[in-house]
């Protein structure tokens, strides 16, 4: 299915940031650039851009979005300055099927287009997504309002005050839209609500409630700060553990925005964590408390810059597997640096051969909690099952034991503890597994019973 975006306003609540509304930045990318490559998440790769005020400097950055990965084709409204009804007028020629619809300066969750793209449509009608329970972040009184009955929408408008959700600006359409459209503007209704009301008068419009997803309408200073709030609390996950919720990812976002100002690839953070990894592994191989201290320092800071790769590749929406598959291969060449540095070291000044053992098993430890860690995850994401075994070892966790081992010189104490908790996180995640396979079991010997 092909995109269609609107882009043709001049924006000037937004003048103060950028004098091009789409492209003015949001966390490392412009407006209409997360549109673009929030739609890619959910499969849409062909675009229709129709532009107006300053319509060459969007074009001239997005160009024909091989960059993105996608393909972008472009229609100028001279009418700009009219409702936004001409700006999908102008693209008729290019959608005979059904279409996405998209606002240039609304972002919001690849999961609500997800679903929307799910939906059933018949060839007469449109659907809208809503916001049954809009945030406070949201300017309610600039916002479309929208009273639904039943499964359609019944009335739509800005000065609504009989209302129940408000207007996201994301739609799936048929080509009935320009039709109704062109009838709403020989009314005198040059917006695309005009369109919208013909539909529903005719019981044509249908909606969808985006749930618990967020969206957001940048319109401001103001509402950008917003967004970049909201956006920035999707980065924690359920699977954070205590010392990465506590004290890594409050620092480590920090360090993210900055990064986003630059050039750098999630690819390349992951690197410049390795480095710093092995840098402070490389301090324990002496044993001498002083490098105990730095190495200490530099694993911690290891562990907060360790987050900045995957918080820039999702603030900038470029995850990859290959990316995430790197960052665990490295951390893994970490891990065992650590370990066998702290075992050297160790060995080297007390000369006592039983820290191979113990560091051994600590190792052994550490690679099963990370083998085992997405595997995990993946399964109590979701349910009841997820509330009762929610919590689990993390590397953040392992991580901060190592650097207090470190800086208290305990480091036969610390690798024992760490020896002891990883293995025993190991064989904890097998019981819980097992247990959830035959609570699984019996539920399907239920249902086949029934």
């Amino acid at each position: 299915m092909k995109a269609l975006i609107i882009a043709a306003g001049q924006g000037k609540r937004l003048r103060p940031i950028g004098d091009t509304k789409p492209l003015v930045t949001l966390l490392g990318l412009g407006l209409i650039e997360r549109v673009i490559l929030t739609a890619k998440k959910s499969g849409i790769k062909e675009f229709c851009i129709v532009t107006g005020y300053n319509g060459e400097k969007i074009r001239e950055k997005l160009s024909d979005g091989k960059k993105y990965g996608v393909n972008i084709q472009y229609v100028k409204n001279d009418l700009w300055t009219k409702g936004n009804a001409f700006s999908i007028l102008k693209a008729r020629d290019h959608f005979k099927e059904s279409f996405v619809l998209l606002m240039a300066d609304h972002n919001y969750d690849h999961r609500i287009l997800n679903e929307l793209l799910k939906t059933k449509i018949e060839k007469d009608e449109c659907i809208l997504c809503v916001d049954k329970n809009p945030g406070d972040h949201l300017n309610i009184n600039d916002a479309t309002k929208v009273r639904t009955v039943d499964h359609r929408i019944d009335i739509i408008g800005k000065d609504l005050s009989d209302y129940n959700c408000i207007d996201t600006g994301i739609f799936i359409c048929n080509p009935i839209i320009f039709d109704v459209l062109e009838e709403s503007i020989t009314k005198g209704d040059e917006g695309l609500s005009g369109g919208i009301k013909i539909l529903a008068e005719r019981h044509k419009m249908r909606y969808m409630s985006l749930g618990d997803n967020f969206w957001i309408d940048v319109d401001d200073k103001t509402d950008r700060k917003n967004a970049e709030i909201l956006i920035c609390n999707k980065l924690k996950k359920d699977t954070d553990g205590p010392v990465s919720k506590i004290l890594n990812r409050p620092i480590s976002l920090r360090i993210t925005k900055l990064l986003l100002k630059t050039g750098i690839t999630p690819n390349q953070i992951s690197v410049l964590s390795t480095v710093i990894g092995l840098v402070g592994a490389s301090f324990f191989f002496s044993g001498e408390y002083f490098y105990l201290i730095l190495g200490g320092i530099l694993i911690h800071i290891h562990s907060i810059v360790d987050g900045c790769d995957g918080e820039v590749a999702r603030l900038k929406l470029r995850q990859t597997k290959y990316g995430g598959w790197l960052d665990s291969v490295l951390d893994r060449y970490v891990d065992a640096a650590i370990v066998l540095g702290l075992a050297y070291g160790y060995w080297s000044i007390t000369g006592d051969t039983t820290i191979w053992i113990i560091g051994f098993f600590a190792l052994i430890g550490t690679f099963l909690n990370s083998y085992t860690a997405d595997k995990y995850d993946s399964i109590f994401r979701n349910g009841d099952m997820a509330k009762r075994s929610k919590f689990r070892m993390g590397r953040d966790v392992r991580l901060l034991l190592i650097t207090i081992g470190a800086l208290t010189n305990q480091i036969l104490i610390i690798l024992i503890i760490l020896a002891v908790i990883s293995n025993f996180e190991a064989i904890r995640r097998l019981i819980v597994f097992r247990n959830k396979l035959d609570d699984d079991k019996q539920t399907m010997n239920s249902e086949f019973i029934n």
